[in-house]
């Protein structure tokens, strides 16, 4: 295991901002980091990147106590620069700092604008980029010394639609490098990029695990019925039907007790002389699960 946090809790005041937090992350692995402004998303991101000392709780990287943060890139959600710096000046402050080799730096460099897509703008002062090409900058510099696990807070924020693409096709390569942690309130990049989700709100965990089985454990034994004929109220007398939504008369979205209500509810429809024109599985997205969660 690469990293793993224990009853990490961290407190301001009388204010617990992140609440014995469990977390687990494997080489090469995507992770998630889901929830609500004031989840605690932020606070957890520092305490695992060094940068911000836990009120109790333990910390392993690499099987040791001591976060070695040579071994860990970091990009907050709101990069601070040097406006006189240019580009390339920037990624030669950060790579020193971050200890690549003299011999490997300039290469790295070229790399990493060739990455960050700013290649034509390397000579250009910070302080005149756009936001999104600041994050990209950011995103440059937290990869510059290849660490083994790339911490990410809201990425993507920043980014046109295009960018925002490119960027989680990057990471989906980089995961092949690198473990990755990452913090977004856009539910679709982590379905594109991540492997496993953790689910916070008010500074605890709500779910950890494979997205495929929240959707499972969210979403099973829903069903869309649409028939020919109206479907009446019989449906509310039914023991094996949890929940009903109809969004027409001759159309409903059933949440059945268990899997083999499905075919007493075919039966007991055919012994209506329903004609049944459409019967399904209703798929779950990783959004309705999380509302699903987040409400409870």
């Amino acid at each position: 295991m690469l990293l793993t946090a224990e009853n990490l809790t961290k407190k301001f005041g009388m204010y617990t901002a992140v609440d014995q937090l469990d977390l687990a992350i494997k080489d090469n692995e995507c992770v998630a980091l889901l929830g609500p402004n004031g989840a605690g998303k932020t606070t957890t991101l520092q305490m695992l990147a060094g940068l911000l000392t836990p009120t109790s709780g333990r910390i392993r990287f690499s099987g040791k106590e001591n976060i070695d943060r040579r071994f860990i890139g970091y990009l907050p959600q709101y990069p601070a620069f040097f406006p006189w710096m240019s580009a390339k000046e920037y990624l030669q402050f950060a790579g020193r700092v971050s200890g690549v080799p003299k011999k490997e730096l300039q290469g790295k460099i070229e790399e990493m604008l060739s990455f960050a897509g700013l290649e034509d703008a390397k000579n250009k002062r910070i302080g005149g980029f756009s936001g999104g090409m600041k994050q990209r900058l950011g995103l440059a510099q937290a990869m510059i010394h290849e660490p083994k696990l790339l911490i990410l807070d809201e990425p993507v924020s920043a980014l046109d639609p295009s960018g925002r693409r490119d960027v989680l096709e990057m990471m989906n390569e980089l995961k092949k490098k690198m473990a990755i942690l990452f913090s977004t309130h856009v539910l679709h990049d982590a379905e594109q990029v991540c492997d496993e989700i953790v689910m916070l709100k008010n500074g605890k965990v709500k779910w950890f695990g494979n997205l495929m089985d929240l959707r499972k454990r969210q979403g099973e034994n829903r069903v869309m019925l649409e028939a020919k004929e109206e479907i009446g109220k019989w449906l509310e007398t039914k023991s094996y039907v949890a929940e009903r939504s109809f969004s027409s008369p001759r159309a409903v979205e059933l949440k059945l007790q268990n899997s083999e209500s499905r075919n007493q509810l075919l039966s007991d429809c055919m012994e209506k002389g329903l004609t049944i024109t459409h019967f399904s599985e209703k798929g779950r997205s990783l959004e309705d699960a999380y509302l699903e969660l987040m409400e409870q």
